[in-house]
């Protein structure tokens, strides 16, 4: 008790009760039993049990499912590049709200961020519990919830999408937590995916007292009213810069609560690029100093704004360079990719575009 006492108070930690704990031990994965092929030496760690049946006396292999348990701190250790609280404050704000938008200019690693966030609000890396969507302008409500589709004989049935899955999964296991992770979530209409169910997403509206019909009726065709559970989670991503996309209505922002990443180019980004990725650890602070450079005229410029800035994954390489190979890798990074963003943020001034990028390659 002296010890599971204080880790209950931790916010990254799976449980915070003694009832939450002997939830998940009750919950925790059976062994899947798995026939051996007739080998007859079996691994040292294997456990066989004989089966009482007079018909099969073959035996089976019980190998047990393992947890992983994720935390707050995994998410630093996997290469985030926020600090320890700022973390710890994403998952207090999640909790609360049931649901967060990660929000700010591109490259800041927001998708990355959200499905990690995932796994550090229940407590252990669990594919299972985590259902991942893409928003896009062709996406409606029959593919988020629940509508009619063509069947192998021709026929059209009632299916449920993502979200009304992952409801029904957080149903039936009340004391775990699921999460759906929303990318581009301004690329679609909310509202018009939501459907009813854009109301009930609000943290205080999540009991059965506050369920709704749905459009289209159950598979056996009654009309079940429907709530989200406490224990379903929504992270979205959305990318300020986007142009081309309208600003998300008032009535999904009262829903839910919205965090601005910005560029990390500091000394946690240094140390990992340096240790993970192979960069030249003395010409880290030159392209630090370059990017940061960049980022500011683009703040100060009254056509842009700190929106538009250049985010850290632009100069994160996503595998480790040979030695030797940062200057080029940064000169392709410029050449092309910022290069060709710029010329879309400055589209009616070419020439500007040109001379950022010439002042990032200077002297390189």
């Amino acid at each position: 008790m002296d010890t599971l006492e204080p880790r209950f108070r931790e916010a990254s930690y799976p449980v915070h009760s003694y009832p939450e704990l002997s939830l998940e031990a009750w919950q925790y994965k059976e062994p899947v039993a798995e026939r051996s092929l007739g080998d007859e030496t079996l691994p040292s760690d294997a456990v066989t049990i004989a089966e009482d049946s007079e018909e099969r006396n073959d035996e089976a292999v019980l190998l047990a499912v393992p947890i992983v348990p994720y935390s707050s701190q995994n998410v630093l250790q996997d290469g985030c590049f926020l600090e320890s609280s700022e973390i710890d404050r994403l998952l207090d704000r999640l909790r609360v709200k049931k649901n967060v938008i990660l929000q700010g200019p591109p490259g800041t690693g927001k998708t990355w961020l959200a499905k990690r966030l995932g796994f550090a609000l229940i407590g252990q890396k669990d594919e299972s519990k985590i259902r991942a969507v893409q928003f896009h302008p062709n996406l409606s409500y029959e593919d988020f919830v629940r509508g009619w589709r063509p069947t192998a004989e021709g026929k059209l049935s009632l299916v449920d999408g993502v979200f009304m899955e992952a409801i029904k999964a957080a149903s039936r296991a009340p004391g775990a937590k699921f999460v759906v992770v929303i990318e581009e979530i301004n690329r679609g209409n909310p509202a018009q995916i939501f459907g009813e169910l854009l109301t009930l997403l609000e943290a205080g509206k999540r009991t059965p007292s506050e369920a709704l019909e749905l459009c289209y009726p159950d598979v056996d065709g009654k009309r079940r009213p429907v709530h989200i559970p406490e224990n379903l989670y929504v992270i979205g991503t959305m990318n300020v810069a986007d142009r081309s996309l309208a600003l998300v209505d008032l009535a999904l922002r009262r829903r839910f609560a919205f965090v601005e990443l910005e560029p990390r180019l500091g000394a946690r980004w240094r140390d990992w690029v340096a240790s993970k990725c192979g960069v030249d650890g003395t010409l880290l602070e030159d392209i630090q100093r370059r990017i940061e450079a960049l980022n500011e005229q683009i703040a100060s410029d009254a056509r842009l704004g700190k929106q538009f800035r250049i985010g850290h994954s632009y100069v994160t390489p996503a595998n480790t360079l040979e030695a030797g190979e940062t200057r080029k890798w940064f000169q392709q990074v410029v050449e092309t990719e910022i290069g060709p963003l710029l010329d879309e943020y400055w589209f009616d001034v070419p020439g500007e575009a040109r001379k950022a990028c010439e002042r990032l390659m200077q002297g390189w």
